[in-house]
C-alpha cells in the first residue's frame, strides 16, 4: 500500500475536504503525509509589457501567507489524527511542475489532490492543475472530487 502520500491544497473548501479524505485514508492506512501549498505567480504579472502597474512585493506576501494557511490547516488536522505530516509552502509559476517534484524530491508513493470540475470556458481559460499532473507524474494520482449533494 501507500506510504508517503503528497497532498496538494489550495485552502479552498474543496481543496480542504480532499485533505481530510487523504487523512482518513493515511490514518486507515499507516501512511504518512507531506502537505503542500503553492504560491502561484503568473507570467503576465511578471511581464512589464502587460501595461499594468503591480506591486509585487503585496502580491507575493499575499500568496505566501494563503499557502501558508493551507498547510497549516493541513498540519493541524493531521496531528489530531495521528498522522504524521511534514508541511511546504512554494512559490511557483507553474503548479502541477512543483507539485510533482516536491513528491519526487520527499519520496512519495501517491499524489492527491483535489479536481474542481470546471467544464467549458472555465476550463479552457484556467486550465486544470489535476488534469496537469496526471499528463506529467510517473507517480500515481489520487483525484478527490466532491460527492454530488
Amino acid at each position: 500500500m501507500f506510504k508517503k502520500i503528497l497532498v496538494a491544497t489550495d485552502g479552498s473548501p474543496l481543496s480542504i475536504a480532499a485533505a481530510s479524505a487523504a487523512i482518513e485514508f493515511a490514518a486507515a492506512s499507516g501512511a504518512s503525509l507531506v502537505g503542500l501549498s503553492l504560491a502561484q505567480f503568473y507570467p503576465f504579472l511578471l511581464m512589464p509589457e502587460a501595461g499594468a502597474m503591480v506591486d509585487m512585493s503585496e502580491y507575493e506576501e499575499a500568496q505566501d501567507k494563503m499557502a501558508k494557511q493551507a498547510v497549516k490547516k493541513l498540519e493541524e488536522q493531521a496531528k489530531t489524527a495521528g498522522v504524521n505530516c511534514v508541511v511546504f509552502t512554494k512559490r511557483a509559476v507553474h503548479p502541477y511542475e512543483e507539485i510533482i517534484s516536491t513528491a519526487h524530491d520527499s519520496a512519495c508513493d501517491l499524489i492527491w489532490m483535489a479536481s474542481h470540475g470546471r467544464r467549458g470556458l472555465d476550463k479552457l481559460l484556467l486550465g486544470s492543475e489535476t488534469q496537469r499532473v496526471l499528463a506529467h507524474s510517473a507517480i500515481p494520482v489520487m483525484v478527490y472530487r466532491q460527492p454530488p449533494v
